[in-house]
């Protein structure tokens, strides 16, 4: 549990003081956020505000990671083997980065072309599909001493559902579609200063909680395992939840410049760089499904743009008066402030229900 507060703390303090530090270089390099022309028009008093923020909760997260780990320096021997760095981690923290380099890579197209256009749609889905493919194959075809790998042959809920044995490609092959599903619901969400950035913390810290339940709960565990206790078949739960708390963390440091009126946006880089945690944290705590309902209001703005592409290319009608629903909301005369708190609201009952899924499962289970 120290770990975990040590990574929260750090990656906090350091997204909070290095955040103001990035506003004044990317706005001394001229890397302002483009605007659209044919989004509300009360974003265009956004423009040239200072995008790319992304950079700063990634680093502080791999940063905190270290230093949560140096703070496990002082358990005893036999604990610090559960908790040395691992492909766990590897999976998780490489997810955030070169997630977040593909949106790197989008922001510097934006800022440097002065638009909104960016990489195109064909470079950014290859990007994300590759990072998925990479890290897919990582964490179901290397497996621990013990024989358990980071992700799963089988699809999850609150844990692996042995009915529905998928094989390696198979799981791969999803994997790929929730790191592609995640960055862009994300992504999506990421239109109202701290909208995307607020759900994030939530969905993040719940992971935490999960992770460190599972941890607590541990089938590796031999002393709490033994004489058949229910326990969690995950690997490295405690360096999930760490990485976890640590994002969640470094997420909050960030919104204190990121909410409205917003200082900096975190930009492409950090919302793909969050999908791709999340989607990585869904993988190795085994709960791909249960996903839909934690992640509930990044869904349900995905689907508003889905259903709007439907509905205008079958019948010529608009069902929203922009997407995603966030826009459709500012033009139906909504504050900004009030449909970023009303979204979180959304978000954090997702959240809420999802976490009482989970651990009426373990109590129905060791009743």
């Amino acid at each position: 549990m120290r770990a975990v507060i040590v990574a929260i703390f750090v990656a906090f303090l350091i997204s909070l003081f290095v955040t103001p530090v990035a506003i004044k270089v990317f706005t001394r390099l001229k890397a302002g956020q483009p605007i659209r022309a044919e989004g509300p028009v009360m974003h265009q008093g956004k423009k040239g505000t200072p995008t790319m923020g992304g950079v700063v909760f990634i680093v502080a997260t791999v940063l905190a990671y270290v230093a949560g780990h140096l703070a496990l320096t002082t358990l005893p021997e036999a604990q610090i083997a559960q908790v040395t760095p691992t492909i766990t981690a590897l999976v998780l923290l490489g997810l955030m980065v070169f997630s977040g380099a593909v949106g790197f890579l989008d922001d510097f197209l934006k800022v440097r072309k002065r638009n909104s256009a960016g990489l195109n749609k064909r470079g950014k889905l290859l990007g994300q599909i590759l990072v998925g493919a990479v890290f897919g194959v990582i964490a179901l075809y290397f497996p621990s001493t013990a024989d358990v790998t980071v992700g799963s042959t089988a699809l999850s809920f609150i844990r692996d559902i042995n009915a529905l044995e998928v094989g390696k490609v198979a799981s791969v092959v999803i994997f790929i579609f929730v790191v592609m599903a995640t960055t862009n619901g994300v992504n999506l969400t990421d239109g109202l200063d701290g909208l995307a950035t607020g759900a994030s913390v939530m969905v993040l810290a719940a992971y935490a909680l999960i992770a460190f339940w599972q941890y607590r709960h541990w089938c590796a565990d031999t002393d709490y395992a033994r004489g058949g206790a229910y326990c969690y078949e995950v690997r490295d739960p405690l360096e999930i939840a760490l990485i976890a708390g640590a994002a969640a963390g470094a997420c909050v440091g960030f919104l204190w410049w990121n909410t409205s009126p917003a200082r900096i946006f975190m930009g492409d880089t950090g919302a793909l760089g969050l999908g791709g945690l999340i989607a990585g944290m869904a993988m190795a705590t085994r709960t791909l499904l249960l996903l839909l309902i934690l992640g509930g209001l990044f869904v349900i703005i995905t689907m508003s743009v889905v259903i709007q592409i439907i509905s205008f290319r079958t019948t010529g009608k608009r069902v929203f008066r922009m997407s995603p629903l966030q826009h459709h909301f500012e033009l139906a005369g909504w504050s900004e402030v009030n449909i970023v708190v009303r979204f979180w609201i959304i978000a954090g009952i997702g959240v809420a229900i999802a976490l009482g899924l989970f651990y009426s499962e373990f109590l129905t289970a060791v009743t």
